[in-house]
């Protein structure tokens, strides 16, 4: 790990943020498409309705496990707009951390194990 990342990781501890590696992420991901798909939802796709648009792209993003700089870079706005983004969707949606927001995106449909 280079020494940037290692203190931007510092940073956002610091900051009171929990911090997943999108490696750590991306392996979440293989590991829930790898499980039996649940009967039912346990997160309704209605529970969704409180994001705006631009936090459900956000949160679809990150569940595809790409880093903030990734979607930045991608949406071409900040890192800490996506940041923004994401805490507020995961404050709205009562998610502890970005784990359970990506958790949160498969469950209610928004991202499906069949678009990976």
């Amino acid at each position: 790990m280079s020494a940037e990342k290692l203190l931007e990781g510092i940073r956002t501890i610091a900051a009171g943020e929990a911090l997943l590696s999108p490696g750590a992420t991306r392996t979440l991901i293989t590991r829930f498409l790898a499980s039996p798909e649940p009967a039912s939802a346990p997160t309704a796709p209605t529970a969704l309705a409180v994001l705006t648009a631009r936090e459900r792209e956000m949160m679809m993003l990150a569940a595809e496990g790409r880093s903030n700089d990734e979607i930045a870079d991608d949406l071409v706005v900040s890192p800490l707009t996506v940041r923004t983004h994401i805490h507020r969707a995961m404050m709205k949606l009562g998610a502890r951390d970005r784990a359970q927001l990506v958790v949160i995106a498969y469950q209610s449909g928004l991202v499906s194990r069949r678009d990976k």
